[in-house]
């Protein structure tokens, strides 16, 4: 029996990381859908403190609106000398939502003046689970590195281009993604949710 799982996301690079690592995890009896698979609905904006208030958030409204079990999250960068911003801001830095490349050069003007040895950061995500009814579980992934001063790499959206995790001389943009997959903060804190849908999967088999 095949368990449909909603990930509350447009994102087809986000929706393909999720599937890989359930493939990866012998968890083929679930089946990840996007937001582009099911009816439209509203979609409340994130206005939450935290990454975990913003990812518990849209995977309620998702489960709600679906009665699927639904994952989201919300992830960013976390910038030591900017005091933790652009933080839960990340995706809208510069102003408009999701303008990955006005986001990247804003930071940069931002760090210009910052040594190399104060430059570094971590990617953030929280990752909610919620199953209409039952239960609700967030989980937090980090990955920590430093931050270079000029885009580097295709592969990866956001920051990506300028993100050298931690034993890597390589950006996360210049990281295959089955490299990404097994580091990375959104790769941590799903795979922290797989025993979660590895539960739900078995009873729905039963």
């Amino acid at each position: 029996m095949t368990t449909r799982v909603l990930l509350a996301t447009r994102n087809a690079k986000k929706l393909e990381e999720l599937r890989r690592i359930v493939l990866k995890r012998g968890l083929g009896s679930i089946e990840v859908l996007g937001l582009s698979d099911v009816e439209e609905f509203p979609e409340a904006p994130e206005t939450g403190a935290t990454f975990e208030e913003n990812a518990l958030a849209k995977a309620h409204d998702a489960a709600r609106a679906t009665g699927l079990p639904a994952v989201a999250d919300d992830s960013g960068l976390a910038v030591a000398a900017l005091n933790g911003m652009p933080g839960v801001l990340s995706a809208r830095w510069a102003g408009a939502h999701g303008d990955d490349t006005a986001n990247l050069h804003l930071l940069l003007g931002q760090l210009k003046d910052v040594p190399d040895e104060r430059r570094g950061a971590a990617f953030v995500c929280a990752a909610a689970l919620v199953v209409p009814g039952v239960r609700e579980i967030v989980v937090r992934g980090e990955w920590r590195g430093t931050l270079v001063r000029e885009p580097r790499g295709t592969n990866g959206f956001g920051y990506d281009p300028i993100f050298v995790p931690e034993g890597e001389t390589r950006t996360s943009a210049e990281l295959a993604p089955s490299e990404k997959d097994s580091v990375s903060h959104r790769g941590r804190a799903l795979r922290a949710l797989l025993p979660h849908l590895r539960e739900l999967a078995e009873a729905q088999s039963t």
